[in-house]
This record gives C-alpha cells, sequence and structure tokens, in this order.
C-alpha cells in the first residue's frame, strides 16, 4: 500500500476548517435573513457543508464509516430541502 502525498493531511485539514466557517456563515444567514427564500438557501448549504465535513473527515482518519455517514447525511438533507420548498411554495407539505 502506497504512503499517502505529504500534503494531503494540510489540505484535509484547511478544507474542513474552511468548511466550517462556511457552515458558521450559513447559519448566520439562517437567523438573520432577512426572507424565507434566503433561509432555506442557508440550511441548504448547512446540509451541503456538513456532508462535506463528513467525506473530509472519513479521508482525514481513514475510515469509511463516516463516507457512510455523508452519504446518508445527504439524503436527508436532500429531502428536508425538497420538504422545505414545497412548504414554502404551497403551504402545505401534505396534500
Amino acid at each position: 500500500m502506497a504512503s499517502e502525498p505529504a500534503f494531503l493531511e494540510p489540505v484535509l485539514l484547511g478544507a474542513l476548517v474552511l468548511s466550517a466557517v462556511i457552515t458558521l456563515v450559513a447559519g448566520y444567514r439562517t437567523i438573520v435573513g432577512p426572507t424565507t427564500p434566503d433561509r432555506v438557501v442557508a440550511l441548504d448549504v448547512i446540509a451541503t457543508n456538513v456532508v462535506a465535513i463528513a467525506a473530509l473527515y472519513a479521508m482525514f482518519t481513514a475510515r469509511g464509516l463516516y463516507a457512510d455517514v455523508a452519504l446518508v447525511l445527504a439524503i436527508i438533507g436532500f429531502i428536508s430541502t425538497i420538504t422545505v420548498a414545497r412548504y414554502v411554495t404551497e403551504g402545505d407539505v401534505i396534500e
């Protein structure tokens, strides 16, 4: 098994920090708004960044379990985004 490149660990760590900062900024936009679509997009950004953090952490620790977690989080994030978008546009989730 080949060893990993020397630059991989700092790059992954930097990507993790950047994703965390973006998630915090999106959290601020979720709280402040000003409109409901802004909040919906910010929540979608948070969900996407949480998936990215789980995938980056899986690569950083070389454990495949976190890749499975990222996949499940992506599915849940997609379903929740569709649900919130339907609620915002139609006012009801279930007809």
